[in-house]
């Protein structure tokens, strides 16, 4: 749709002057139709295809284990590349030729990546589906409160749960766990109650839920990196209006400022791949060289470094222009900051899709993993709110009663903003802190094993210990 109004003059608004928007009628409908179907689109995949291929390796088998851990890196890696030809390629040829020929070379990709996906049905590993994530969580709520003014017994083995042969097949056992005591009283079952759904859950299902409420603060805590990349992609292109954009003979678009962190994370990530985790691994013994946890705080300490780089970076460049407009300063002083960013998205996003979907239960991964697309959304959105409260109370204290973002950026306090988001940043850091090491990473019962031995997800051995219940 959006390929054919770019396309069809006769779709498009008339310019609109110093108006913001002049779009109505049924261009507006087109518009924000195609808009709402890109993102529910966009959703729907990336929320669903990382999962799909992790769900192609067998967690039981070592070699597979371990390529799991590898999968997750190659999953980046093309989100990447593809990232990478959007923000160079893409953009020469609507800029160089015609504006929806870049529309329609985004569609054609997703045309093919359609056919792909669909050649390799016959060979995909399919999850046999289940009772949906949403409802068993909605059970889980609703019987507990029913049942709030019970009292939960402290042997586990007088709640509710089923034998493994009466187990849905997409469901694995999970073992009971004292953490959020409350949720257990939707697994009793009380005299005269027949085990049916919406009536009591089994223990396997409130500890789905418990392990979902346990992944929320580590959510929380990368919104804040989420707000500062929100930051870069915005004010770093408009810096970049204000930069010398050639490298030689080459000018490089504002549009592709992207591409600074893109390549350094097309570069890094197979050295981390092939030179770190290999490193790592022999030291920590871990598949993964470093756990999912440690993995995410090591990006957000870069994000804290990147948000100080660029505050320094912006000083420069600002009192440069002034200084001099005919010699601004050159567009890859802005590499730095970009750069140190990539990396920290590239441990962080890595670490925070392997981590849910390792921790998930096995009917709520595809579920799990999106829950680092929605940290990436709210951040976005909290961006948004960072500008306009930032703006409404320097507007106040400031002696010239303007906002440190106000409209000219060679006159600003953009650097200041920085500064501030590398603050909350680092508060950030100590909060995830204090999360990471209280999250209890979920325990599975060997299969077959009836010795109440367990299998420490969080290590790369099996951690044997006694249950006492």
């Amino acid at each position: 749709m959006i390929t054919i109004q770019s396309y069809t003059k006769s779709l498009q608004p008339l310019p609109c002057g110093p108006k913001a928007s002049c779009i109505k009628g049924g261009q507006a409908f087109m518009f924000y139709v195609s808009l709402c179907m890109l993102a529910l689109g966009a959703g729907g995949v990336k929320g669903s295809l990382a999962a799909l291929g992790a769900d192609q390796f067998d967690r039981d088998d070592p070699k597979e284990a371990k390529s799991l851990a590898s999968y997750f890196n190659w999953y980046q890696m093309s989100v990447t590349v593809g990232s990478l030809i959007g923000v160079t390629g893409v953009v020469w040829v609507s800029m160089n030729k015609e504006w929806y020929w870049g529309f329609l070379i985004g569609l054609l990709a997703a045309f093919l990546g359609f056919l792909s996906l669909a050649a390799g049905k016959p060979f995909y590993r399919i999850k046999p589906l289940g009772t949906s994530p949403i409802v068993k969580i909605a059970q889980v709520i609703s019987v507990a409160i029913k049942n709030r003014k019970l009292s939960v017994a402290d042997n586990s083995n007088r709640l509710y749960e089923i034998e493994d042969k009466e187990r849905d097949p997409s469901e694995e056992k999970v073992l009971h766990t004292n953490q959020f005591r409350f949720f257990d009283k939707a697994a009793i079952l009380q005299e005269g109650t027949k085990p049916e759904p919406w009536q009591v859950c089994t223990i396997t299902q409130v500890e789905e839920v418990k392990i979902l409420t346990r992944m929320l603060p580590i959510i929380a805590s990368t919104i804040i990196m989420n707000t500062c990349l929100a930051q870069l992609q915005t004010f770093s292109v408009l810096q970049g209006v204000f930069t010398n954009p050639k490298l030689g003979s080459i000018k490089i678009p504002t549009p592709s400022i992207p591409v600074i962190p893109l390549l350094f994370m097309s570069l890094l990530l197979p050295i981390y791949e092939f030179i770190i985790v290999p490193f790592a691994r022999k030291l920590t013994g871990h598949p993964s060289g470093i756990t999912q946890l440690q993995r995410v705080g090591v990006g957000l300490v870069l994000s804290v470094i990147s948000m100080g780089i660029a505050g320094l970076v912006e000083v420069k460049r600002r009192d440069q222009f002034n200084k001099n407009p005919l010699k601004p300063m050159s567009l890859f002083w802005l590499a730095f900051q970009y750069a140190v960013f990539g990396i920290a998205d590239m441990f962080a996003m890595v670490g925070l899709m392997e981590f849910f979907y390792k921790e998930a239960p096995s009917g709520m991964r595809s579920l799990s993993t999106s829950f680092a697309l929605i940290s990436l959304s709210f951040g976005y959105f909290l961006s948004t709110a960072f500008v306009h409260i930032i703006n409404a109370i320097t507007e106040k204290v400031t002696p010239s009663k303007q906002g440190w973002i106000h409209g000219d950026i060679n006159h600003n306090n953009l650097n200041l903003f920085y500064w501030f988001l590398a603050i909350v940043s680092f508060l950030n850091f100590g909060n995830y802190l204090y999360w990471a090491s209280w999250y209890k990473y979920r325990e599975d019962k060997i299969e077959g094993d009836n010795n109440g031995k367990v299998w420490d997800k969080s290590s790369s051995t099996p951690k044997v210990e006694f249950t006492q219940e």
